[in-house]
């Protein structure tokens, strides 16, 4: 009771909870695996080009090959045009000099890089294994892209659903359903904190 006599709002209300917690880390741990799905299957594709293509029945999808995602950078950054007469590339401040003088200067390099990182990111999310930091380095890769795109005239939405599961999956520990972490933690107790 408060000092009015009247019981006080806590959390040890005996009210039914409106949130049932086991659902909502399942529902987390099934965005956390197929946020992992995206990045893997990526990673795969840029290793073996042929994963790339999906062709069953009359279902027919892509995934980013290296080859691909080197295009897609390029025509991005420097091709683009959202209307005619309008200049081409990108107008957002910096993203064409990282783009140009960096990541495609440096394929070699870099194909490799985004290759390793989706798949690390991706089997970390898919194992719920440092689950926050996998999502937060997926999150620093979906940023890059979403400045990429960013003045090309796209669907309003198109990166933000990207990136917005990430944020959510940096913030909330959804390895601890159905991931590592949950066993790690079981065994030393000191790691109930970010990035489990």
């Amino acid at each position: 009771m408060n000092s009015s006599g009247s019981p006080a709002a806590n959390s040890t209300d005996l009210s039914p909870s409106l949130i049932d917690g086991d659902r909502f880390a399942k529902g987390i741990a099934i965005l956390r695996i197929f946020m992992g799905l995206v990045f893997f299957a990526n990673g795969l594709a840029k290793v073996e080009p042929e994963l790339g293509r999906i062709d069953v029945g009359w279902y027919h999808a892509n995934l980013v090959t290296q080859d691909g995602a080197r295009r897609i950078l390029d025509f991005e950054v420097n091709d683009r045009q959202v209307r005619e007469g309008a200049p081409r590339g990108t107008k957002v401040p910096g993203v064409k000099w990282v783009a140009n003088e960096i990541i495609l200067e440096h394929w070699n390099i870099f194909k490799w890089l985004i290759t390793f990182t989706e798949l690390a990111v991706g089997a970390l999310l898919i194992l719920g294994l440092g689950t926050r930091l996998a999502a937060l380095a997926g999150l620093l890769f979906q940023l890059f892209l979403a400045a990429v795109y960013f003045s090309s005239n796209r669907w309003m939405f198109e990166q933000p659903h990207e990136y917005v599961p990430l944020i959510i999956l940096a913030l909330v520990p959804a390895g601890r359903m159905w991931g590592l972490d949950r066993w790690l933690i079981r065994r030393k107790p000191a790691l109930v904190r970010w990035p489990f």
